[in-house]
């Protein structure tokens, strides 16, 4: 494997300062998770393009940018109007630079079945059940910024739903960003989902910017699906546009469990949002969907990796997205079949359309299987608008721009459907309809 490089990253010389002041400091298990983690991360830096991993993202920029960490806690008194998704009767527990913020969740009325705590909190009153829910599983995916968040683990949402609830209201977590005037800032929240056996559940997940400036979110967050349970996990991403947002999620799917996830990536400068999900039981589905919106110089990554480790399991994936001016798309698709996982079921598709000559997509869809009775496929395309569809649209008595919006919106609409929840698709169907029309805004602007 190729060695990382940039090691002289600013915020691994801030740990030393840093680390007397995190939650549980004196804890023996969690000092020697941060140690390893900062030891980790001084080894390797962040990565480079050397790691077949980050081949196509390139993260010079974020190591530029001097950040350090978000020692300052923000006076955030209420969330910036029409920022989050609007999700009727939701439970909302809302995240600040990484940091639960009790007075503007809604922690007193959590459905039935439903429990929630911070994970900065849990960290000082009961450290010992906090390594129970936190300590990473034997086959956890590292890397150097899972490293460097096990390195900060300061602060998160843990979020528990009982054997067999149903819940009928959607969880909803805000995870505000909020820029610190002459400070480049970082944070690395640490998030668990526990959906036990037989649960049913929606948790989703609002990625928000509440003024322009630059910070960086480096996320983890741990799923972990019990026997017959059925997750329902969505996820909006519109950071300040100068932001960086690093996310990454570790799903472990159990027997007959469904885990149904999606993403919508509108924001930051530089986004990379990377799923590795374990399929452990038989019976189980995983569906990884999503869509891409990039403007300007916007660097948007979507990386998945999906392993069928039990047979008869299933798993999907739909990643469409739209590219204009000069920016640059990343899909990464590779799903991995066991030996013993005989009769699995996975397919994966990656579409995208670039708007400018400037745009750059680069796709990379794998199948890697050890297994005999399997049924699998893959699928990438990247073109430019159909000259034979505007046409038709135009003889029609449309305009030309209004005639791209509605093929682009149409082109996107395949991904939002992948959503089983409708009335969640309704609501990202919105978010990329404001996308589509503020581009056409801003064209109309510029050609006037």
């Amino acid at each position: 494997m190729a060695k990382e490089t940039m090691t002289d990253f600013p915020l691994a010389a801030a740990f030393d300062e840093a680390a007397p002041r995190l939650p549980g400091s004196d804890v023996a298990w969690l000092d020697a998770l941060r140690a390893q983690g900062i030891s980790t991360f001084r080894a390797h830096g962040l990565p480079s393009r050397k790691v077949e991993a980050w081949r196509y993202t390139n993260l010079n920029a974020l190591a530029r940018a001097g950040f350090a960490a978000a020692e300052v806690d923000v006076k955030l008194a209420a969330l910036p109007d029409g920022a989050a998704l609007a999700l009727d009767d939701a439970c909302s527990i809302v995240l600040v630079n990484g940091r639960l913020r009790p007075d503007l969740s809604d922690l007193d009325r959590l459905p039935d079945g439903v429990s929630a705590e911070g994970l900065g909190d849990l960290l000082r009153r009961a450290p010992s059940r906090a390594e129970s829910l936190i300590a990473p599983a034997p086959n956890a995916s590292a890397g150097a910024l899972a490293a460097l968040n096990d390195a900060f683990l300061e602060d998160g949402l843990i979020l528990q739903i009982e054997a067999g609830a149903k819940v009928d209201v959607p969880i909803h977590l805000v995870a505000v960003g909020v820029p610190v005037p002459g400070k480049a800032i970082a944070f690395h929240p640490r998030n668990l989902i526990v959906a036990a056996a037989g649960s049913h559940a929606t948790f989703v997940e609002s990625h928000i910017g509440a003024a322009q400036g630059s910070y960086f979110s480096n996320g983890l967050t741990d799923v972990r699906i019990g026997r017959g349970a059925m997750l329902t996990h969505a996820k909006f991403q519109d950071e300040s546009a100068a932001a960086f947002h690093v996310a990454l999620v570790r799903a472990s799917i159990g027997e007959d469990a469904s885990y149904d996830s999606f993403v919508l990536h509108r924001g930051a400068e530089l986004a990379r949002h990377e799923v590795h999900a374990a399929i452990d039981g038989s019976g189980a589905e995983c569906r990884l969907n999503g869509a891409y919106l990039g403007t300007g110089q916007q660097h948007i990554d979507n990386t998945t990796v999906i392993e069928h480790r039990a047979p008869g399991s299933r798993s999907s994936e739909v990643f469409k997205g739209v590219l204009a001016d000069r920016a640059h798309g990343v899909f990464q698709g590779r799903i991995v079949v066991h030996r013993d996982a005989q009769q699995t079921d996975g397919n994966q598709l990656n579409k995208t359309l670039l708007l400018s000559r400037n745009a750059e997509m680069d796709t990379k869809p794998e199948l890697e299987i050890y297994a005999d009775d399997v049924k699998c496929s893959h699928g990438a395309t990247v073109g430019e608008l159909s000259e034979m569809e505007l046409f038709y649209l135009r003889a029609r008595g449309i305009d030309e721009a209004t005639a791209r919006d509605i093929l682009v919106s149409a082109f996107l609409s395949e991904a939002v459907s992948e959503l089983r929840d409708e009335t969640l698709a309704s609501i990202f169907a919105e978010r990329i309809t404001g996308w589509v029309d503020a581009r056409h805004a801003d064209d109309a602007e510029k050609a006037a």
